[in-house]
């Protein structure tokens, strides 16, 4: 199939206003959201290079201080994919997330958990040939989100995937499997369709496992297509 464009199955995407998530009561906009043309310059450029990249900047264990951070060592890799499932080479993934205590380095993170000393909580890398990419981190921790009493965030990670250039860029988020917070996770939870749920989280991957060191979890991006992975900043008709 040769379209350029393939139709959006918007039984997937949770409407912008969902009072459970309470941040959407003040966000969600209240006009209906405009498809803006790139110029020729937004999508040629700036284009992303391993220049750019140090060589621990995949690897979250150990990029901000050089000593080890503390926590589940963990593996998560896949690949970059367009609809028809070929290869997206060239794509920046950047990745934050928060640390095995299920807390943030942000000054505004007040949960009482320790801050990691040698954990930063970011990380990027390239895709390669085959649109593959690799990350080493530590499995981060649930932690309280002020939704309603007593709800709680499962472990996830944000990611975020540029294109050509610095305005193509999409974010979504990525969650473990068996997770036994799933069920109440307040922001999952909006995704009206648990399949598309399912498109989220990352499969336990045994065969890219380190034994004796650390597991994996495989995490496969589709940029677009009826059942695209599922991305928070999605413009309406693309």
């Amino acid at each position: 199939m040769t379209a350029e464009y393939f139709q959006r199955d918007r039984r997937w995407h949770p409407p912008a206003y969902t009072p459970d998530y309470k941040t959407t009561v003040a966000r969600s906009p209240n006009l209906p959201l405009l498809s803006v043309e790139n110029s020729l310059s937004e999508i040629t450029g700036p284009t992303f290079s391993h220049a750019g990249l140090g060589p621990l900047d995949h690897d979250l264990i150990r990029n901000f201080t050089g000593e080890e951070a503390i926590g589940e060592r963990t593996i998560v890799h896949g690949r970059v994919l367009d609809q028809n499932g070929r290869p997206v080479k060239g794509a920046l993934l950047e990745v934050w997330q928060a640390n095995a205590g299920g807390r943030y380095r942000h000054k505004k993170d007040g949960y009482l958990a320790p801050v990691d000393p040698n954990f930063g909580g970011c990380g990027r890398c390239l895709t390669d040939e085959d649109g593959y990419y690799f990350f080493r981190t530590v499995k981060p921790g649930a932690y309280p989100f002020r939704s309603f009493s007593n709800s709680w965030r499962m472990a996830h990670i944000h990611f975020s995937i540029f294109g050509a250039g610095m305005t193509q860029r999409l974010i979504t988020q990525m969650y473990f499997e068996g997770d036994p917070l799933r069920a109440q996770d307040p922001i999952a939870n909006t995704v009206p369709d648990q399949a598309a749920i399912d498109r989220l989280v990352a499969p336990l991957d045994l065969e890219a496992s380190v034994p004796l060191d650390s597991l994996a979890y495989r995490f496969d991006i589709v940029l677009r297509g009826r059942r695209q992975t599922m991305f928070e900043n999605k413009l309406e008709g693309a």
